[in-house]
This record gives C-alpha cells, sequence and structure tokens, in this order.
C-alpha cells in the first residue's frame, strides 16, 4: 500500500482516501435501513475516476449499484421509484427529527435540517428521469 502512495501524486491520494471513506458509507448502508446506498458509491465513483481506475471500474460493475452510478453519471439521471422512494425516506427521517429527536433544540438547527431537505428534493427533482426501455 506503501508503494501505491509514493507514486500517487497528493491530489489523487486524498480523492482516493475519500472514495474508500464514501465506499464505506456506502456499504453501511446496504446493511442499516434509512441510510442511502447510491448516492454514497455516486460520489465514491467520482473520486476513484480522478484516482484509481481499479476502484473505478469495480464500482461501475457491482452487481448490487453498479447500473443506479453508470446511469446517474452518464446523465440518464433516476428512475421515478427511486425519486419518490428517497424523497418520502429522507422527509420521513427530516420530520422526525425535527419533531421527535430535536424538540427542544434550537429552532436554527431545525431551520438547517429543514432546508437542507428543501434542497436535497429539489437536487432530485431537478434530475432527468430514467424510463426503462
Amino acid at each position: 500500500m506503501r508503494l501505491i502512495f509514493k507514486q500517487m501524486p497528493f491530489s489523487k491520494i486524498i480523492y482516493f482516501s475519500f472514495g474508500l471513506f464514501l465506499t464505506g458509507l456506502g456499504l453501511v448502508g446496504v446493511i442499516i435501513p434509512g441510510l442511502p446506498t447510491t448516492i454514497f458509491m455516486i460520489l465514491a465513483a467520482a473520486c476513484f475516476f480522478r484516482s484509481s481506475a481499479r476502484m473505478y471500474n469495480w464500482v461501475i460493475n457491482h452487481p448490487l449499484f453498479g447500473e443506479s452510478v453508470l446511469r446517474f453519471r452518464s446523465g440518464e439521471g433516476m428512475p421515478i421509484k427511486a425519486k419518490y422512494t428517497s424523497i418520502i425516506m429522507m422527509w420521513f427521517f427530516i420530520l422526525t427529527s425535527i419533531f421527535f429527536f430535536l424538540h427542544s433544540h434550537a429552532l436554527w438547527i431545525k431551520t438547517i435540517i429543514a432546508l437542507s431537505g428543501f434542497i436535497g428534493t429539489a437536487f432530485i427533482l431537478r434530475q432527468p428521469t430514467f424510463k426503462k426501455v
């Protein structure tokens, strides 16, 4: 492993390290309900694209999430079911956090969480809708 990092420029080491971190989060998301997998793997693929062809190919050829990652990176977007599911799950966890877990916390924290949800929702809705042929 040391030999690999010796030959890589510093920026590639950062991208590779961040890609490994995101891959770890994505793989945990396979097991834990509510934690997304695909978005972490999309971000990991972007990092590996800039640092490691071998890891990038592993992500885009993976049987579980590879097709979704490749479709998103090629600009084809998300299936409509994935859009609805991700928005519903996102808002379920946002509202649960705001009203049950953070009910006694400062209003500014709840506002930041809600604004982040609106930004995430807008991002998802702006993605092209993938239609199966």
